[in-house]
């Protein structure tokens, strides 16, 4: 994928709601998940030609704003004895599926490195190499993390299913 005379609003356009949900995944906000997008996207846009494969290079540039937005927002909350809010993490039209909210919470309860990986995978379509490079991790431990994540959502969903027989 080359970003030679690509304008930044074309990057912006194709990938903003890909980021825009992996933000989401970390920050679980979505006010804050898109100023994670706009800052990371404004570390990447410059080093952009700098990478073999771009794509993983603006993951990672939105993950990094995404924790010292994180961080940020926990400092804040311990100096005002807030509890850090949690909003939904899909849009309203898919939460009024019963099977929908079910997945969610399948998802909300991953370690967040398996759940990282499944957005990524899933939603933005990106290789284990790519998540790898994004993650700084390998590409193994990328698809093991994705299996153990895929079998745990599914032994919860079976258990959910059995619940309601």
């Amino acid at each position: 994928m080359t970003t030679d005379g690509e304008p930044c609003q074309e990057w912006l356009n194709r990938h903003g709601p890909a980021l825009l949900l992996f933000a989401r995944q970390i920050l679980r906000d979505p006010a804050l998940a898109e100023d994670a997008v706009q800052d990371g996207f404004l570390r990447f846009w410059p080093r952009r030609r700098t990478a073999r494969d771009p794509l993983p290079l603006l993951y990672a540039a939105v993950r990094s704003a995404a924790l010292d937005l994180l961080r940020s927002r926990r400092r804040r909350a311990v100096r005002e004895q807030a509890a850090v809010r949690r909003e939904a993490w899909f849009d309203t039209t898919v939460e009024q599926s019963a099977r929908a909210a079910l997945v969610q919470q399948a998802l909300a309860d991953l370690p967040p490195d398996q759940r990282e990986v499944v957005v990524m995978k899933i939603w933005s379509g990106l290789t284990f190499a790519q998540c790898a490079e994004a993650l700084g991790e390998s590409a193994n431990t990328m698809a093991s993390r994705y299996r153990y994540a895929m079998e745990k959502i599914a032994a919860r969903l079976a258990a959910e299913v059995q619940d309601e027989r």
